[in-house]
């Protein structure tokens, strides 16, 4: 089945797919559309049926008769929620025909998630720029700031997709971390090894879940090289280590669980090492996490491209020696 979305993108949102059950105790798709969304007001999954709002993946609408097994997945469009408007604003730092290039502050996830929908950065380019095609090459999580890359247009997405794909995209990223006890200035070590560090694990993660998993007992499936830019004290006067980052691997929550790993954890993470309460967003303590540069050659147009952000984290340190 083709993954392009049978609807068109409404208001800078695309449309929600859905995998309905091949069988079960429903009378059919609409039985269990009415299940499944039993906390709409009575009546409106029938509505939406009868104004041809709720379709399959071949673009037509289901019908109150639609059996279980006639489609793996419905498409519809989202009621879009009252959503109050996120302070934080990204920044386009390159625009081509082919290329969107992207500075995201912290907090500002990259696409539709959860109780985001219209205060995303997709969203937002779409409407800004009328084109309803920009997709994100990569992503970025809502906690982290810095460059992202959109897709401007369908028939040359693949080629930008290929370069991460193979690795071919450089990237470098930094992070602030609490500096941990024992730091020797003349002998850093993370970890127990002397720096600069390259960091293996296996990653596993899991739909749904918050957090990834470590496995050991596995060969790696992800790595990153570890060096120290700066130690000293950050603006609040609590020591920091100040580190730049270039993984060679691109795994969910990679670098994050990584520096948790080797001992400096990344300052503001409410998940590594340990998963935190959720609590409101602090402006003055995002994850101390920018992915500061990213290079490579256009795929498209031969020409070398290097971005680099304008951003810079907070807690970085004002005093102290630098190492680099």
């Amino acid at each position: 089945m083709s993954t392009t979305p049978p609807l068109p993108v409404r208001d800078g949102v695309g449309p929600t797919r859905l995998r309905v059950p091949a069988e079960g105790p429903w009378a059919g798709i609409a039985d269990y559309l009415d299940s499944r969304f039993d906390h709409l007001d009575p009546g409106e999954v029938r509505r939406r049926i009868s104004a041809g709002e709720i379709v399959g993946a071949d673009g037509r609408a289901i019908d109150h008769d639609t059996p279980l097994g006639a489609h793996e997945f419905v498409w519809y469009h989202r009621d879009l929620p009252d959503e109050p408007v996120l302070p934080y604003r990204e920044e386009i730092l390159y625009r081509d025909d082919h290329l969107v290039v992207v500075d995201k502050p912290h907090f500002l996830p990259t696409t539709p998630s959860g109780r985001f929908l219209r205060e995303t950065a997709l969203v937002r380019l779409r409407l800004r720029l009328r084109n309803d095609a920009l997709t994100p090459i990569h992503r970025l999580d809502r906690e982290t700031a810095g460059l992202v890359m959109f897709s401007a247009r369908p028939d040359t997405r693949g080629a930008y997709q290929s370069m991460f794909e193979r690795r071919e995209v450089s990237k470098v990223y930094e992070a602030v971390s609490p500096r941990p006890p024992g730091w020797d200035p003349d002998a850093p070590t993370l970890g127990g090894r002397p720096v600069p560090v390259t960091h293996r694990e296996h990653i596993r993660s899991r739909r749904g879940e918050l957090r990834v998993t470590l496995h050991p007992e596995l060969p790696p499936n992800s790595e990153t090289l570890v060096d120290v830019l700066a130690t000293g004290l950050g603006p609040g006067g609590h020591p920091v280590v100040h580190t730049i980052l270039r993984p060679r691997t691109g795994r969910l929550h990679q670098l994050r669980v990584h520096l948790a790993a080797l001992g400096i954890p990344i300052l503001g993470d409410r998940r590594y090492p340990d998963l935190l309460p959720e609590a409101p967003d602090d402006p003055d303590l995002p994850l101390q996490l920018l992915a500061r540069e990213l290079e490579f050659d256009d795929p498209v147009t031969g020409a070398p491209r290097h971005f680099v952000t304008r951003r810079a984290l907070a807690h970085a340190p004002v005093s102290g020696p630098a190492r680099n």
